[in-house]
């Protein structure tokens, strides 16, 4: 039951998109994790600054992809061809630049592969590198420092770079050229959960206890709940979330309805997707690392509890679970639409009313 949003390790100097974490403990409909949406304040070159970052879309070039590029000397310089056929920005052993390549925003992203192993030698060329980018006019710079060179964290620090983002193999770090406003996009500012409402055919809905939990929620039976992987859909990790706590199969219907907080873990806000599943199987089995029990009740003494009764955001919740099982409320289904802004294949969630027919297919 993790958490992580989307892959931070795909960046250009205008857009990254973030991963988000992993928690422990999940109480429904609260839980803990991470996903770039809001903008922030941004620090650049030590000064904070006040600043909106701009609407631009995000690069295609990754960082991780530098090591797949073919390296060849050009007129006395060394050059990145990268496998789109572009180059990276040429550099002269006599200039000692680091290894980089420029994205489409006239941001520059080190390669990470190719960093001097020497702190005082990667002292001296990251602080020509930088002159030689501001004399470029160049904008951001992304610098991403791989576990096994954490040495070079304090060095890019003292030349003004600030820390971005962190993963178990690296950190990543960033410096704003020009003067004025960072443009360049902080670190995720969301975490994204789901729950999942399975209710089978004798009107009973699957529920479990967490293992570990807040003195207040003992004994209380919730809803499946997790987070979403990385690259993964919300529909499908609701179904996985289901599986993995209670060992039922599902299939997902519907997006019931989501939920928006704010100063959550770590300070960042947290979107919650309420999923309504299809039970296909009916044996239970038990996640012991972090359920404690899990079973099918009947709906009507899961709504007798008190923490349902004396809480209205789990009260409304079950409220428009019950509707939609009435069929007086339609949720949001899973479209797969491809848009030529990006030209990838996403999941569009929205409802669909066919002529006359207010009412939502049964579940």
């Amino acid at each position: 039951m993790g958490q992580q949003a989307f892959d931070l390790r795909t960046v250009s100097a205008s857009k990254t998109v973030c991963s988000l974490m992993r928690a422990c403990s999940k109480i429904f409909p609260g839980h803990l994790g991470g996903a770039k949406i809001t903008r922030q304040f941004s620090s650049c070159r030590g000064v904070f600054l006040k600043a909106s970052y701009s609407n631009t879309r995000a690069s295609n070039q990754a960082i991780d992809s530098v090591g797949q590029d073919k390296f060849a000397v050009v007129n006395g310089s060394s050059k990145i061809f990268r496998a789109n056929g572009t180059s990276s920005i040429p550099f002269s052993r006599e200039t000692s630049v680091l290894d980089a390549f420029q994205d489409q925003y006239d941001g520059i992203v080190v390669n990470p592969q190719r960093l001097p192993s020497n702190p005082h030698a990667f002292a001296s060329v990251l602080q020509s590198s930088l002159s030689q980018w501001e004399q470029e006019g160049k904008k951001g710079v992304w610098l991403k420092l791989p576990l096994e060179q954490s040495e070079l964290v304090p060095i890019a620090v003292k030349q003004g770079f600030q820390y971005h983002h962190a993963e178990r193999e690296y950190i990543m770090l960033t410096y704003w050229i020009p003067e004025g406003p960072c443009l360049l996009p902080a670190n995720a500012s969301h975490q994204v959960g789901v729950g999942g409402f399975v209710v089978n055919e004798k009107n009973e809905v699957l529920v479990v206890q967490e293992k570990h939990c807040a003195p207040a929620f003992v004994g209380f039976w919730k809803l499946p709940t997790g987070f979403i992987l990385e690259s993964e859909e919300i529909f499908i990790g609701a179904v996985r979330e289901v599986k993995e706590e209670t060992g039922i199969d599902t299939e997902f219907v519907e997006v019931i309805a989501f939920r928006h907080v704010h100063d959550m873990a770590f300070k960042k806000s947290d979107l919650f997707f309420i999923c309504m599943l299809r039970p296909l199987s009916t044996e239970i089995k038990v996640d012991d690392l972090e359920v404690q029990a899990a079973k099918w009740m009947p709906l009507t003494e899961f709504l007798e509890q008190p923490v349902i009764q004396e809480d209205n955001m789990f009260k409304k919740i079950i409220d428009i679970c019950i509707a939609r099982l009435g069929k007086c409320y339609c949720g949001l289904s899973a479209h797969q639409v491809i848009s030529k802004f990006d030209g990838k294949s996403s999941s569009l969630y929205y409802n669909v009313v066919q002529g006359s027919d207010f009412n939502c297919p049964a579940v």
